[in-house]
């Protein structure tokens, strides 16, 4: 389960966090809090000190990737957690992809809407140029 100790916020954005493995015998059982504005992070029984300026939203990403590792170890026999690490994130990647899809393609009947109401606006705009 992924956990995290809130620090002082940096200038560093959250998706540019910098990622250290901290070996799992210098790793306490608690979070500990930093001097640097680190957020310590545990994600599939590997601990990261991460750098942000929102230590709740990186916590969110870290207890992500954590249950997305541990479906996919659920779903296969594989122990090796890089192989892990990259089926999880084609995993994201696929769903991320999906969404992405949905919003750039909109449904149907929006692209109906959207095409009866631009011809109505363009009755009026005609209209208008002949009164006006």
């Amino acid at each position: 389960m992924a956990t995290a100790s809130k620090q002082p916020p940096t200038d560093a954005l959250a998706k540019d966090a910098l990622t250290k493995p901290v070996p799992a015998n210098d790793a306490p059982a608690t979070n500990a809090v930093s001097g640097s504005g680190s957020v310590r992070v545990e994600i599939f029984d590997q601990v990261y000190n991460l750098r942000g300026s929102d230590a709740g939203y990186i916590l969110k990403l870290a207890e992500y990737v954590d249950g997305k590792m541990r479906a996919v170890s659920e779903q296969t026999a594989t122990v090796d957690s890089v192989r892990l690490a990259v089926l999880a994130a084609l995993n994201i990647a696929d769903e991320y992809h999906l969404l992405k899809r949905r919003l750039e393609t909109p449904p149907s009947d929006a692209r109906q809407r959207t095409s009866k109401l631009a011809s109505a606006l363009d009755e009026v705009l005609k209209d208008g140029r002949r009164t006006g």
